[in-house]
């Protein structure tokens, strides 16, 4: 054990010690450009009118707006939202709100900034919350069913609620499917073609704590679990699945606790393609399908960015900035970038462009050769680019 006056450092072992600094190291990079807020963040989700903004769900039980450019944070609630952790975040563009699920088991409703046209326009009902679960609700998703809003909801209680926004009331209460807390919600996007003389529905995707993902029929009249999802649910991990993420293929990329994040090939029975592997539990997948990229948060502190390519995949740059567990992430900027939150209370964006790519591994090299990080957007007084150092080596090699 090691010995310590530090107060904070009693009862600590030689590795916990290690661990802190380590961190507390760590926790002065500048990496990804940080925003630093006053609490761990637990979920981010892109500002469907503007991808260069993002809202956070604070443990603090605050909401807050970021500017990615500007990085100014702004609270959307005059008010504290909620006095318990926020854990999901949703939008509807149709009510102009904002919905946030909390461990107080409620949803907390928000209006969203904007301007005096929009809210003519919204069919927002006067109530802050949404009540109906009895367990944390743990992931959120808002759609149209009809041309009317529906949120659908699941908690830790394995319940999935579909509620009509324009009555703020449940339409059904799906349970029995799940056994286990429900993660994460996905609209299968080759289900959303209407055929006439049918009502308008879609299949919902649910990933859980245990290994299966299971499959929904969605109506306004009608909700139930698919006959081939109670026969055989697609089970492609070995423990939790946190993140379902549909491709333009309608293919699904899936994130674990089993340490992988998954391709799973719809036209093949949802079997595996791909399986990328990782050091830790992995918390959500992002695609950038024109890159041909998919970018991972890991609880490792980790955001790795993979050549989707090839059963196996391939990192092409693992951004290290987080010093505490990275909890989400967002395409932004038409898909050129990603923004990762954590618990590290920090925002952070990458590129996933290949000349950003590159920037952050010359950056990282220059730090492990002491020379320290190069000031946003310059290059050292006096340090060629890679075409001066190639030329350069060209007319060496031609005097000799």
């Amino acid at each position: 054990m090691s010995k310590s006056a530090d107060a904070g450092h009693f009862f600590q072992t030689t590795d916990a010690l290690a661990t802190s600094e380590r961190k507390a190291a760590k926790a002065k990079n500048k990496h990804g450009d940080p925003i630093k807020l006053p609490s761990k963040l637990l979920a981010v989700h892109v500002d469907h009118a503007n991808d260069g903004a993002v809202y956070v769900a604070e443990a603090a039980g605050d909401v807050k707006k970021i500017n990615l450019d500007t990085k100014e944070a702004k609270r959307i609630s005059s008010t504290q939202t909620a006095s318990a952790p926020l854990i999901c975040l949703a939008t509807s563009s149709q009510t102009g709100c904002l919905y946030a699920g909390c461990w107080d088991k409620n949803i907390h409703v928000l209006p969203l900034p904007t301007s005096e046209s929009q809210k003519q326009e919204t069919t927002t009902p006067a109530i802050t919350r949404l009540t109906g679960h009895t367990d944390f609700v743990k992931c959120l998703l808002t759609t149209s069913l009809q041309g009317q809003p529906i949120l659908i909801s699941g908690g830790a209680d394995a319940t999935l609620i579909v509620w009509d926004l324009t009555t703020s009331q449940p339409l059904h209460k799906l349970k029995g499917g799940h056994v286990k807390a429900v993660q994460d919600l996905a609209i299968d996007p080759l289900s959303l073609e209407e055929t006439a003389g049918e009502e308008p529905s879609f299949t919902l995707f649910t990933a859980s704590s245990s290994p299966e993902i299971r499959r929904w029929y969605i109506s306004r009249s009608t909700a139930y679990e698919l006959p081939e999802s109670l026969d055989s649910p697609i089970r492609a991990h070995d423990t939790s699945v946190y993140k379902l993420r549909f491709d333009s293929d309608g293919d699904l990329w899936t994130a674990s606790a089993d340490k992988t994040a998954k391709h799973l090939v719809r036209s093949r029975g949802w079997e595996v393609d791909t399986s990328l592997p990782h050091p830790d539990f992995v918390r959500d997948v992002v695609v950038h399908e024109e890159a041909g990229l998919v970018a991972t948060a890991c609880r490792d502190e980790e955001v790795r960015v993979w050549d989707a390519a090839g059963s196996e995949g391939e990192v092409v740059v693992t951004y290290s900035g987080h010093f505490e567990e990275v909890t989400g992430l967002g395409l932004v900027d038409g898909g050129r970038g990603v923004v990762s939150v954590s618990i590290d209370g920090t925002v952070r964006k990458w590129s996933l462009e290949r000349k950003g790519i590159a920037a952050f591994l010359e950056e990282v090299q220059r730090e492990k050769n002491g020379d320290g990080p190069v000031e946003s957007g310059k290059e050292k007084e006096g340090m060629l680019t890679a075409e001066e150092e190639a030329e350069l080596a060209e007319l060496m090699d031609d005097d000799d």
